[in-house]
C-alpha cells in the first residue's frame, strides 16, 4: 500500500473507534479508579481491542469465502454500515447508545470495564472489525496487510494516548467541544463511507 492509501484508512479506522467520543466515557467508567489504576485498564481494554480487530482482520476474508460473500457485497454492506453510524455520529446517537453500553459499569466501579465495555463493543465494535475486514480486503499482498495492521496499532495508540488525557478533555474541551469535533468526524466518516459504497458497486457485473 502507498502512503497516500494508507491516510485514507488511518482516517477511516479512526473516526470509526472515535478516540476522542471515548474519552468521556474512558474518564466516566473509571471515575473512582487512581491514575495508575486507569492506566492499566486503559492499557488492557486497548491491547484486547488490537487482539479482536487482528483476528477479523486476517480471518475475516475467510469467513466471507466460506459463506460465498463476495469482497464487493461486503464493501457495500460494509460502507452502509459505517453510513449509519456517521448519521449515529450527526445526531448524537451513538453517544447516547455509547453511555446505555457502559451504565452497567459505571454503576459499580468495583467492575473492570476493560474487556466490557471497553475493547468491546466500544473501540472493537461491529464498525471497526467491518472496517478491519474492507482494508485487510484492498491489501493485496502480505506488505499491504501488514502496513494496515501498522494503521490499526497507531490508531489505537492514539485511542490509548486520548485514555491518558480523558481528564483534561473533560476539563478543556467540555460536552460542547466534543459535540462539535463528534459531527465534524460523522460527516467525514458519512463521506468515506460512500466512497466504499462507490468502490463495491464499481466491481459488481452490473456496473464494473
Amino acid at each position: 500500500m502507498t502512503f497516500d492509501q494508507l491516510i485514507p484508512a488511518f482516517v477511516t479506522l479512526f473516526v470509526i473507534i472515535d478516540p476522542i467520543g471515548l474519552a468521556p466515557v474512558f474518564l466516566a467508567l473509571t471515575r473512582d479508579m487512581t491514575n495508575g489504576h486507569r492506566w492499566v485498564v486503559g492499557l488492557r481494554a486497548v491491547l484486547v481491542a488490537a487482539a479482536i480487530l487482528t483476528v477479523f482482520g486476517l480471518a475475516g476474508q475467510a469467513v466471507l469465502d466460506l459463506f460465498g460473500i463476495s469482497m464487493a457485497a461486503f464493501r457495500i454492506a460494509g460502507g452502509a454500515l459505517l453510513f449509519l453510524t456517521a448519521l449515529d455520529m450527526l445526531f448524537e446517537r451513538r453517544k447516547q447508545r455509547r453511555e446505555s453500553q457502559s451504565e452497567a459499569s459505571v454503576l459499580d466501579p468495583a467492575d473492570d470495564p476493560s474487556v466490557f465495555p471497553l475493547a468491546m463493543p466500544l473501540i472493537s465494535g461491529p464498525g471497526a472489525m467491518a472496517t478491519m475486514i474492507l482494508l485487510m480486503g484492498n491489501a493485496t499482498d502480505v506488505g499491504g496487510k501488514l502496513a494496515v495492521l501498522g494503521v490499526m496499532v497507531a490508531v489505537l495508540v492514539v485511542v490509548f494516548a486520548f485514555f491518558l488525557a480523558a481528564g483534561w478533555l473533560g476539563r478543556y474541551l467540555k460536552d460542547t467541544g466534543i459535540n462539535v469535533v463528534t459531527r465534524l468526524l460523522g460527516m467525514l466518516l458519512a463521506a468515506l463511507a460512500i466512497q466504499f459504497m462507490i468502490d463495491g458497486l464499481a466491481q459488481t457485473p452490473l456496473f464494473g
